[in-house]
C-alpha cells in the first residue's frame, strides 16, 4: 500500500467531510501531527438517528463532547435528553465567559464563539434531586423493566409476568409497588390460593420471593419512583418558542447507590417513546436524540431477554426519528448486538497501562474502518479534547476516519448555580402537573376495601370482586377522566403534531365499552377465565407470549393487554383505566 502524501490525507479528509445538508460541526482534523482547519469534521444532521457512541477513558472530555453536542442540536430545533450524572450538565441554562486560552483554541479549529444559553428543562427521577419529579406507574413500568431493578433470575421474572397479567385481567390498577405488594399478598393467601392455583405457572415460594424482593426495594426509597402523575414522555419532544430544541436535563445524584434504577428507567423511557411515536422514515432532522451516560451501567449481568429487548428496541426505534448515543469507556462495555447499530463513532483517548486495557484497546481498533491513522498510536497518544472520529454520511457510507480536536461549548462546562436551577424548576410549566404526587384509587384500596362503596360492590370475593367495581363511577372520578383524556389529546396535537386518535369521553360513563365488555364477559369465553389464564401463563420473555395470546384468541381482552417489548403498558391501555 501506497504512502499518502499528507496533501493527500487532507484531500481525503474534505471530500469525506463535504456535506450537503444541516450539520453538527465537530471540529478540525489533525493530519500528521498538524491542526488543520481547512479540514473541517462534521456530522449529518439527518444521520443522528442512526444512533452513536462516545467513549474514552475517564477525563478525557466525552461529557464535553455531548455537552456541546446537544447545544448544536438545540439551536437546530432538535430535542435532547441528557442524562446528568455528574451534576455538570446543567451548565447549558448558562453561558459561558469567555477567556484568551479558550478563544486562541476555538479560533484555531475555525470556531466563532460566543456564549450563549440554552433552554433547559431540569428533570428528577421521582423529585430525588432538583428537578420536576419523573414518575412510572408500576403497570406502565412493566414485568420485565421491574425484574430487572428486582434482579429476579428468568424463573422469577416469568413469574412475575404471570402477577401482570392477573392484575390486567381483574382491572387491578398497579400505580405504586403498594399496588403490586397487595396483588402478591392476596395470590399468597388463603383467600387467594385459588386464584394462584388457576395461574399455573406460578408457585406460592416464587410468588413470596418476589414479595420479598418488593419489600426490600421499599426499604431502599425506591417506591418514590413509582406513582402519579405518571411522566408523559411526550414532554420530551418539546421546542421553546424562539424553535430551538428543548434540552431535558436529568439530574441522578444518588446514581451510586442506585445503579440498576438509572439504567432501567432510561430504558422505561426509550420504550414508552418506541410504543407512542408513530413511523417517521427518513427525516430532515430528529425528532429527539437521547444520550445515554454510563452506558455499561444498562449491560452489566443483564439478562437474555432484557439485552434481546434493549437490542430490538435501538434497531426499530431509528425508523421513528429518535438517535440514541450511549456514553462509555469502552466499545467492549455495549454488546455487539447494539454495538453494530451504531453508525456515529467518536472515540476519546483510551489507556493502555494494564494487560486488559491493551486488549480493549485492540479490539476498538478493530472496530473502526481501514484509515490513514496509527489508531492504536492515536488513541493512546490523543490529547483531552481530541477523539478519532468516523460518522455515517448523507448517503449512508461512513466517513474517513479523522483525528478531531473538538468544538468547545458555548455554554458554562460545569452546573449552573443552585439558585438559577431552582428558579427555572419552579418556572416551568411542568411543574403544576407533575409537581405534586397523587393517590388514586388502585389495587391496594380495592383488595383492603378501603376504595368505598365502590371498591367493595359487585363479585364474589377476593381481589376479582373487588376488580369487578366500576372505579371512577362518581362525578370527581368522571373529571378526572376527562382531564386525563383532555391532556392527551394536547400532546398528540400539539407536541407530536398528528390527529387525536382519542374521541372526547362519554359524560356519563368513565371506563371504555370494551373494558366494560371485557369486564362482563363470561368464564367460558375467549380471553377470559381458564383461557384467558392459559394465555398469561404462555407470556414470553419479552411479552411475545401475550402478542400471541392477542393474535390467537383476536379478542377485544386480549388485544387490551397487549404489552411491548419490555412489557411496558401502552399509554393508551394506562389511560383508559
Amino acid at each position: 500500500m501506497a504512502i499518502k502524501s499528507t496533501a493527500d490525507k487532507v484531500a481525503t479528509i474534505q471530500k469525506g467531510y463535504s456535506l450537503e445538508g444541516p450539520t453538527i460541526e465537530l471540529g478540525a482534523a489533525i493530519i500528521d501531527g498538524e491542526l488543520r482547519k481547512d479540514a473541517p469534521v462534521r456530522l449529518p444532521l439527518s444521520m443522528m438517528n442512526r444512533h452513536g457512541l462516545v467513549a474514552g477513558a475517564t477525563g478525557t472530555g466525552k461529557t464535553v463532547t455531548l455537552h456541546m453536542m446537544a447545544e448544536q442540536l438545540s439551536t437546530a430545533g432538535v430535542p435532547v435528553f441528557l442524562a446528568d450524572i455528574k451534576g455538570d450538565l446543567s451548565g447549558l441554562a448558562t453561558a459561558a465567559a469567555g477567556s484568551e486560552k479558550l478563544l486562541a483554541r476555538t479560533e484555531s479549529i475555525g470556531q466563532t464563539w460566543s456564549g450563549k444559553t440554552f433552554p433547559v428543562e431540569f428533570l428528577a427521577l421521582g423529585g430525588d434531586g432538583n428537578g420536576i419529579p419523573v414518575r412510572a406507574t408500576v403497570t406502565s413500568f412493566g414485568p420485565i423493566l421491574l425484574s430487572r431493578i428486582m434482579e429476579l433470575n428468568d424463573t422469577q421474572e416469568s413469574s412475575l409476568q404471570l402477577v401482570f397479567h392477573f392484575a390486567d385481567k381483574n382491572n387491578l390498577e398497579l400505580i405504586d409497588l403498594k399496588d403490586l405488594r397487595a396483588v402478591i399478598q392476596f395470590l399468597t393467601s388463603d383467600e387467594g390460593k385459588d386464584e394462584l392455583k388457576d395461574l399455573g405457572g406460578l408457585s406460592k415460594a416464587t410468588a413470596g420471593v418476589i414479595l420479598r424482593e418488593l419489600i426490600t426495594l421499599e426499604a431502599q426509597g425506591m417506591e418514590k419512583f413509582f406513582g402519579e402523575p405518571e411522566f408523559d414522555t411526550a414532554e420530551l419532544l418539546r421546542t421553546a418558542p424562539d424553535g430551538r430544541g428543548v434540552v431535558s436535563c436529568l439530574e441522578l445524584p444518588t446514581l451510586q447507590t442506585k445503579p440498576m434504577l438509572f439504567s432501567t428507567f432510561l430504558m422505561w423511557l426509550l420504550a414508552d417513546l418506541f410504543e407512542e411515536l408513530p413511523e417517521a422514515g427518513d427525516l430532515d432532522k430528529p425528532k429527539l436524540v437521547f444520550f445515554l451516560d454510563e452506558a455499561h451501567l444498562l449491560f452489566n449481568d443483564a439478562s437474555k431477554a432484557f439485552l434481546e429487548a434493549i437490542t430490538t428496541t435501538v434497531r426499530l426505534i431509528r425508523s421513528k426519528g429518535v438517535g440514541i448515543f450511549f456514553v462509555t469507556q469502552t466499545p467492549k462495555d455495549v454488546p455487539a448486538e447494539v454495538l453494530g447499530q451504531l453508525a456515529n463513532r467518536v472515540q476519546h483517548a483510551l489507556r493502555a497501562y494494564t494487560p486488559e486495557d491493551a486488549k480493549a484497546l485492540k479490539a476498538t481498533v478493530s472496530t473502526f474502518p481501514m484509515s490513514d491513522y496509527d489508531l492504536e498510536e492515536t488513541l493512546t497518544s490523543a490529547g483531552i479534547g481530541e477523539a478519532v472520529v468516523t460518522v455515517m454520511n448523507e448517503k449512508g457510507a461512513p466517513t474517513p476516519v479523522a483525528l478531531t480536536r473538538l468544538r468547545a461549548p458555548e455554554s458554562v462546562m460545569g452546573p449552573s448555580s443552585d439558585a438559577l436551577v431552582a428558579s427555572t424548576v419552579a418556572g416551568s410549566a411542568l411543574l403544576p402537573i407533575y409537581g405534586t404526587a397523587v393517590d388514586n384509587v388502585s389495587a391496594y384500596e380495592k383488595i383492603t376495601g378501603k376504595a368505598g362503596a365502590a371498591g367493595r360492590a359487585g363479585g364474589d370475593g377476593g381481589a376479582p370482586q373487588a376488580a369487578q367495581a366500576p372505579s371512577g363511577t362518581d362525578s370527581s372520578g368522571a373529571a378526572a377522566d376527562a382531564d386525563i383524556d383532555a391532556e392527551a389529546r394536547r400532546i398528540e396535537e400539539e407536541i407530536l403534531g398528528r390527529p387525536s386518535s382519542r374521541p372526547a369521553p362519554a359524560p356519563e360513563r368513565a371506563r371504555a365499552p370494551e373494558r366494560d365488555a371485557a369486564a362482563e364477559a363470561p368464564q367460558g369465553a375467549p380471553g377470559g377465565g381458564i383461557a384467558g389464564d392459559l394465555a398469561g401463563a404462555l407470556g414470553g420473555a419479552l411479552g411475545g407470549g401475550l402478542k400471541s395470546m392477542a393474535r390467537s384468541f383476536g379478542t377485544q381482552l386480549g388485544r387490551e393487554l397487549l404489552r411491548g417489548v419490555f412489557g411496558t403498558a401502552p399509554k393508551r391501555r394506562r389511560r383508559s383505566r
